[in-house]
C-alpha cells in the first residue's frame, strides 16, 4: 500500500512535518502545500532535518503556493522535486490513501 503525505503547516509553527516524518515509511512521497513550502527552502533552521529527509522519501514542493509566498524554485533545497497542479493530481492518484497532515 503506497501512501501520500501532505504537509500544510509552517514549521517555524506547528510540528507537523516533524510528526510527519516520524511516521511516514521509508520510499512514501511527501508533499509540501500551502505554509508547509517553507520547509523547502534553504538557509532555515529546518534545513537539516529536511535534507535526511529527502534522502529516504520523496519529497515534492507545491510550486504555485511558493511563489505565491515569495519564494522561488531556486531557493528550493536540492533534491525536492517542484510540483505543478498537474503533478499534485498525479501524485494522488498513484497512491492508495493520501494522510494529510494538519
Amino acid at each position: 500500500m503506497s501512501m501520500l503525505h501532505t504537509v500544510n503547516k509552517s514549521p517555524f509553527e506547528r510540528n507537523t512535518l516533524a510528526s510527519c516524518l516520524g511516521h511516514a515509511k521509508a520510499g512514501s512521497d511527501i508533499l509540501l502545500i500551502e505554509d508547509g513550502v517553507y520547509a523547502a527552502v534553504r538557509g532555515t533552521s529546518h534545513e537539516d532535518m529536511v535534507r535526511n529527509a529527502v534522502g529516504t522519501h520523496n519529497v515534492y514542493v507545491l510550486g504555485p503556493d511558493l511563489l505565491a509566498r515569495g519564494m522561488n524554485p531556486e531557493q528550493v533545497i536540492e533534491g525536492i522535486s517542484v510540483a505543478d497542479y498537474g503533478d499534485f493530481v498525479d501524485l494522488t492518484e498513484k497512491h492508495d490513501k493520501v494522510q494529510a497532515w494538519l
